[in-house]
């Protein structure tokens, strides 16, 4: 049995995520769901955040199911996503970026899909920072060992797509990133993954110009995350962006919006990247019929049943309703 931590966490969270467990239910699988309170909400009522004890209640649960979280207005805050990250040692960020029936981003395309896969506890990210009064630094941190198993996550998922791997890099100017080009190349070498590089700068013109052209993408932490964002303009709203965050031992699913405070207790926000979340868990539990979500998610678009966002009037738990009803039918 798999046993799944439920945080809905802040703004729209906590109406997305109960659409998307409606959607899991719906499959009947034996999960032992363990609810979480973390967040703004909980750190304004009680000055904490996230405690150790709810950290390790984390830790003994084997996935995470996340909305989203908006940031304590607290110096000393420390990120409740980059804890969990750190602590659960999920290294692999993966992104999906394919179209949806019917919606179309600002290109107006849909010949794409690719997916990124972003190194997820270094760089930039690192945390290893020092503020003080007339300057403040943050430590890039790239070793050896991040970047071999992020390559070799990302090959082995290219070796189930289409073996196309582009490492994207901006070694030219930061020689940290010069190890982790190597690095990459070398293990798409081993495994028999085509691969080539790009620059940071010229590959987010080509996602947008080009997206058609790519198939599996890795690269750092804080490139990753500027990237998979931009493309959700390909796709047609962040609200449809799913992402996953990998480790060895356990995972962590999220949609890539927001908390959005401005739209939260209104009932308009869309659930569908969070229901797509549900598809990846799904896929990482090994079950065989994640791929019904896509189905469903189909099936609601094009029935209309949609957000605001994507120009309907549906309110957030009458798709994840109208998504659970699709699949009841299997």
């Amino acid at each position: 049995m798999t046993k799944l931590a439920v945080i809905e966490g802040d703004g729209i969270g906590r109406e997305v995520i109960p659409a998307a467990l409606e959607a899991l239910d719906a499959f009947g699988l034996d999960i032992e769901k363990v609810s979480l309170e973390l967040g703004y909400a909980r750190w304004e009522r009680t000055g904490t955040a996230m405690s150790e004890e709810d950290l390790e209640i984390i830790k003994g649960c084997d996935a995470v199911l996340f909305g989203a979280i908006t940031t304590v207005p607290d110096p000393n805050y420390k990120s409740i996503l980059l804890t969990i990250r750190k602590e659960l040692d999920l290294y692999a960020n993966v992104r999906p970026i394919k179209p949806l029936p019917g919606v179309m981003g600002v290109t107006g395309r849909n010949d794409f899909d690719f997916v990124i896969v972003r190194e997820n506890t270094e760089g930039l990210y690192s945390g290893i920072e020092e503020l003080h009064e007339d300057f403040s630094t943050t430590q890039r941190l790239v070793t050896r060992k991040g970047s071999e198993r992020i390559a070799e996550y990302a090959c082995k998922l290219a070796k189930e797509r289409k073996n196309r791997l582009t490492i994207v890099h901006k070694s030219n100017v930061l020689k940290s990133d010069k190890l982790f080009l190597d690095v990459c190349r070398e293990t798409a070498s081993a495994r028999g993954v085509e691969s080539n590089d790009m620059l940071v700068d010229a590959m987010a013109y080509s996602l947008m110009m080009r997206p058609e052209n790519y198939d599996v993408v890795v690269t750092t932490n804080l490139f990753g995350d500027i990237l998979s964002d931009m493309s959700g303009a390909l796709v047609g709203s962040l609200g449809l962006l799913p992402s996953a965050n990998i480790g060895s031992k356990y995972a962590f699913f999220e949609p890539v919006h927001g908390s959005a405070p401005d739209i939260a207790g209104k009932g308009i926000a869309n659930p569908l990247a969070a229901i797509l979340c549900v598809k990846m868990l799904l896929e990482w539990m090994g079950e065989k019929r994640a791929s019904l979500i896509d189905e469903a998610v189909g099936y609601v678009l094009q029935k209309k049943i949609v957000p605001p966002d994507l120009g309907g009037n549906s309110t957030t738990a009458e798709i994840g309703h109208a998504v659970a009803e699709y699949l009841k039918k299997f």
